[in-house]
This record gives C-alpha cells, sequence and structure tokens, in this order.
C-alpha cells in the first residue's frame, strides 16, 4: 500500500508530508515535481528521501522520481535504487527500461501522472498534507 501522493520540493516538504501522514497513521507517497529527475538529478532526491525518512522512520512512505523524458536520468534512477519512477518520453527506450526496472524490483510509470497534491504553493505544507490526506482516508 503506497498511499496517497504528495508532490514534495524540499526536505521541509517531505518533513511536512510525513509528519501529515504520521499524525493521521496513514502511508504516503512522496513524489517528485515535473522532470526533477533531470534538474535536480537522482543522487539528491535520493538524499531529500532517506533524510526525511531519518526522522520518520514509522511512517510507511514510498517515493517517486519523475525523470520526465530523459531515459538516461530513469536509468539513473533506477541504478541509484529507487523502486518507482515515472518516464515520460518515446516509447524506443521504454522496453529496455522496463527490463532493467523489472530486473531489479522496481516499476515505471508512464502516461499521465496520479491526483496529488503539490506542496510547492502552500505556506502551510503540513497543515495542507494533513487536510489532503485525511480527505482520502
Amino acid at each position: 500500500m503506497s498511499g496517497k501522493r504528495i508532490i514534495v520540493h524540499s526536505l521541509a516538504h517531505a518533513r511536512a508530508a510525513l509528519a501529515a501522514a504520521r499524525a493521521l497513521d496513514v502511508p504516503v507517497t512522496l513524489a517528485s515535481a515535473r522532470g526533477a529527475g533531470g534538474y535536480g538529478g537522482p543522487l539528491w532526491f535520493k538524499a531529500l528521501i532517506d533524510a526525511a525518512r531519518a526522522d520518520f522512520p514509522e511512517v510507511t512512505a514510498t517515493a517517486v522520481l519523475d525523470c520526465g523524458s530523459e531515459p538516461g536520468t530513469t536509468l539513473a534512477a533506477l541504478r541509484e535504487g529507487f523502486k518507482r519512477v515515472r518516464f515520460t518520453g518515446s516509447d524506443k527506450p521504454l522496453g529496455a527500461l522496463m527490463e532493467i526496472a523489472r530486473q531489479s524490483g522496481a516499476e515505471i510509470e508512464t502516461g499521465e501522472p496520479p491526483e496529488a497534491l503539490d506542496l510547492l504553493t502552500e505556506r502551510d505544507p503540513e497543515t495542507a498534507a494533513r487536510r489532503y490526506l485525511a480527505a482520502t482516508k
């Protein structure tokens, strides 16, 4: 069970989402912004997620890195151990990426992204996350 998706842009956002999930005792999926794998990189997002999870080890949380249309970034994310990545590029590299993901026990999301709360413009990210998670509990 992966939980509702919340788009995080910083460590503070990730901590707010995890704090809300802990308060409600629900799982949550921490997702990057569209294309963040390309401009932030897999290592940046992995460090962000690892740091947030260290503060909230009791929360069931999964992470999804959006790699946009970049097959190289998608491959790098899989090599860094991401179990879920988004790829919106052409079908040509998708088959090989799917096979690599399968071999490493990961999955690649394609198509339209699922519903999510984006914390980018929220003045109080934890309250927004709590309200979003409670509404879908």
